[in-house]
């Protein structure tokens, strides 16, 4: 494992110390799916989970895992939305004071949910510019900045939802996983490897937002110029340093897919399995239907639904753009 400190007695502590608080999400098995990939296909529903989305995992772990004196001054972080509920919301399970920097063009629901959950909410220019300025904030005010995916801590609480996979499916053949910075990715793929799992693990981008693919392809963790996609979740300004370790070690590859699919795949999602997800958590769906990678035919395909926090405004045009 790139990292030691992500072994398997680490991982179960960092469960354990999260699941009293977090749901155990459902793992779904859809026949119309299983049809249409020619595979068994299950659904892992973290847009089920606390918040509506895996971001609660890590997000609790690490505000579970500071010191006295970090607790007292408080946290800070930056998001296009789920990350930022998930800190809101575990900063006030937890008493601490919390701070979100978001881009200004940041979904309004996710706006105001992130508000609603406690936390101080700054809208500043694009992702990269609220980079900048959560670390400026954090400064300025002496705030422990809580990083979105490129935390070891954070890592360790999102492995939680590859443990559970992994418990409740020990057969299962590929999971499939959106990227953005890649904590959820990284995460899956360090379970995979404490457990001695030989599950395949592939992670899916957007083709406007593939910040891993190229870090990959380059041999290091790489920032975006620019990006584009209809999957906010996924538009991160770079691959994380540890996550990218841990995905070029250990998982099978990073693939690309369309706008267009995500869509249709959430359109899908819906239709035939009355799960509403956001455009991030259709990106898996969207790679194994797409052809992306090959799966183990005889064995279960786990597509993660990383997040179900649609705006419903935002989602009708998204429908009607696909039709």
């Amino acid at each position: 494992m790139s990292n030691p400190s992500l072994s398997l007695e680490r991982l179960h502590a960092a469960h354990a110390r999260i699941a009293p608080s977090i749901h155990r999400t459902p793992l779904i098995h859809s026949s119309t799916l299983s049809e249409r990939a020619g595979a068994p296909v299950w659904l892992k529903c973290e847009n089920l989970q606390k918040t509506g989305a895996f971001k609660v995992r890590g997000a609790l772990h690490r505000l579970l895992t500071l010191t006295p004196e970090q607790r007292a001054r408080g946290v800070a972080t930056i998001s296009a939305g789920n990350h930022a509920q998930a800190v809101a919301w575990a900063a006030s399970a937890a008493g601490v004071k919390s701070l979100v920097v978001m881009p200004e063009r940041a979904s309004p629901t996710k706006v105001r949910a992130s508000r609603e959950y406690g936390a101080e909410v700054v809208l500043h220019g694009d992702a990269t510019a609220a980079f900048a300025r959560v670390r400026e904030i954090c400064e300025e005010r002496d705030m422990t900045f809580v990083h979105p995916f490129d935390d070891v801590e954070v890592v360790a609480g999102h492995a939680s939802c590859g443990l559970e996979i992994l418990e409740d499916l020990p057969n299962v053949g590929t999971i499939v996983v959106p990227v953005g910075g890649g904590g959820l990715s990284s995460a899956v793929t360090a379970a995979v490897v404490a457990t001695d799992s030989d599950a395949d693990v592939w992670g899916v981008e957007p083709e406007g937002a593939a910040g891993m693919h190229r870090s990959l392809a380059a041999g290091r963790a790489m920032h975006l110029d620019s990006f584009t996609t209809v999957a906010d979740g996924l538009a991160a300004p770079m691959a994380g340093v540890l996550n990218h370790a841990i995905l070029a070690e250990h998982a099978r590859g990073v693939v690309l897919v369309s706008d267009e699919a995500i869509l249709s795949s959430l359109e899908l999602l819906l239709e035939r399995t009355k799960l509403l997800v956001e455009p991030s958590g259709a990106a898996g769906l969207a790679a194994l239907l797409s052809g992306q990678f090959e799966v183990r035919r005889d064995r279960p395909v786990v597509i993660v639904l990383s997040g179900g926090n649609a705006d419903l405004a935002q989602l009708g045009s998204f429908l009607s753009r696909n039709r």
